[in-house]
């Protein structure tokens, strides 16, 4: 006799256990962001950088070693070093710019990668861009310059800021070159091998600048940056978790709850205030990323007529 069906009650929690690990991941993340930026301020944003990823690699590699099936090839090698590489020069300019910016306002500009991503996408993967998606590319620039316009209406935009704004940006278009890698790399390769190659290729990369622009580490800063490391590790886990067991054209809006979670943390942990420029600017970069996202309507088949 066939086994008892699952009851709607436990498959539909089924369902919602992929949102709701993606929604713990942007949260977990958010956090990161919030602790990151605190081990900046006091010790450097390249020191805290370079820590972060060390202690990150160190946690998840031992799992990974422990669990692996044998060496990557030279291929899945060759993606690893290069992702770890531009990952390694992203978090560097993005903890920088938390240095100098309101941690919802970094996380509300850095939302306007996906749409970057869209060119990249073009150009590297010969990609047809939509209509639909250089409409919502000029709504994403133009929530930035909303963004950007209110710190030069209040008289905010100081060469501190300016510079924040502009290790943002180029943050932003290396983590929408991440997106092009990501692409290749989840082909070939298990979330504890890529999430092992990421931390641990970005640090040893990093590292090769400290002769230059390395510090001894404030101890103040190692709690917080060994915070950041762990949820950097236990939240890109469950986003791989989430992605892993529904469609990533669905999970995709959860991403931008990220604002919301900054918003909450710039305020607990730095007493930031959320300016209404802000909100009409991510409103505006989210509703743009939400159209170049979104899946086209089905068509109903056509019906055939008897003859």
């Amino acid at each position: 006799m066939p086994g008892p069906s699952p009851s709607p009650t436990s498959s539909s929690a089924a369902r919602l256990l992929p949102f709701a690990a993606a929604a713990a991941g942007v949260g977990l993340l958010s956090l990161m962001d919030a602790f990151m930026k605190e081990g900046a301020l006091v010790t450097g944003a390249y020191t805290a950088t370079v820590l972060r990823s060390l202690m990150g690699a160190s946690m998840i590699a031992p799992f990974w070693l422990w669990l692996k099936r044998g060496w990557p090839t030279r291929a899945v090698l060759k993606l690893h070093l290069e992702r770890g590489i531009i990952s390694a020069f992203m978090a560097l300019s993005f903890f920088f710019a938390l240095t100098r910016l309101p941690l919802a306002e970094a996380i509300a500009i850095s939302f306007i990668a996906p749409l970057i991503a869209l060119y990249l996408a073009r150009v590297l993967l010969g990609e047809v861009i939509q209509p639909k998606a250089i409409f919502a590319s000029i709504l994403g620039f133009s929530g930035t310059l909303v963004i950007v316009g209110g710190r030069i209406g209040t008289g905010e935009m100081d060469a501190d800021t300016a510079l924040g704004i502009a290790a943002l940006l180029f943050s932003a278009v290396l983590y929408a070159y991440n997106f092009i890698v990501i692409r290749r790399q989840a082909q070939l390769a298990g979330p504890l091998e890529i999430a092992t190659f990421h931390s641990g290729v970005g640090g040893m990369v990093l590292l090769l600048f400290a002769p230059f622009m390395g510090s001894v580490p404030v101890q103040e800063a190692l709690l917080p940056i060994a915070a950041a490391a762990l949820l950097t590790v236990t939240g890109a886990m469950a986003i791989a978790w989430a992605y892993a067991r529904a469609e990533a054209q669905a999970l995709v809006p959860i991403e931008y709850s990220g604002f919301l979670w900054a918003s909450l943390f710039g305020w607990a942990f730095f007493r930031e205030a959320v300016t209404l420029p802000t909100l009409l600017g991510t409103a505006l970069i989210v509703t743009g990323c939400w159209m170049a996202t979104r899946k086209p309507a089905r068509r109903p088949p056509a019906e055939t007529s008897s003859q």
